[in-house]
């Protein structure tokens, strides 16, 4: 058995949920908030027999795409913010970062 931790945009969020309900995944979500963006995230934590880790991240990776979007960088602390001029930096965004851990046990009560 295996444990897939799977970190989601929001925006991708509802989706993944649904094609993973239709596929008979149990799952738990999570919101979470990215380091780099602060932008919402979704975690989920889904418990996978071997045989089924394929395709649960076939799934994440099919529903899951890379966008490009237009963010201003924050403010720098320590720094002279008024010499400081934020500019647009366009970065992609989207995708899913999964992990995939061996479960040693699992208790259902």
């Amino acid at each position: 058995m295996k444990m897939v931790i799977a970190i989601v945009q929001d925006q991708d969020s509802q989706n993944l949920s649904d094609v993973l309900t239709k596929n008979d995944f149990r799952t738990t979500k999570l919101a979470s908030t990215g380091g780099f963006l602060r932008a919402g995230n979704t975690t989920f934590l889904c418990g996978v027999d071997d045989t089924r880790v394929d395709e649960l991240l076939t799934l994440i990776n099919k529903n899951c795409g890379n966008r490009e979007q237009l963010v201003t960088p924050v403010t720098p602390m320590g720094g002279n913010a008024d010499a400081y001029i934020p500019y647009p930096v366009e970065v992609e965004i989207g995708g899913a970062t999964v992990f995939v851990l061996p479960v040693e046990q699992f208790h259902q009560f």
